[in-house]
């Protein structure tokens, strides 16, 4: 079974196929949304100290925050889904 990476930077990659949203981190649910998985301990941080601009939401309920603006990690998200 092979699986496609997605780069969210710096170093750092996701299980395309396991993607459910890519969202931007300024309004309030969102913010809300990171702070419960930070609680739940479901929350990755892939900024690397860097300010978090994008939040990807898991298929299993895991939420990764970036330092890559959420449009361009999904224009690679749409390449890739182009690719297959």
């Amino acid at each position: 079974m092979e699986q496609t990476l997605l780069n969210i930077g710096f170093g750092s990659s996701v299980v395309a196929e396991r993607v459910v949203a890519i969202v931007s981190p300024n309004s309030a649910p969102m913010k809300r949304l990171k702070d419960d998985a930070r609680e739940e301990k479901r929350l990755v941080d892939a900024t690397h100290g860097r300010k978090t601009r994008a939040i990807i939401v898991m298929d299993s309920n895991h939420v990764v925050l970036s330092a890559i603006q959420s449009e361009t990690i999904s224009q690679r998200y749409a390449t890739l889904a182009e690719s297959k």
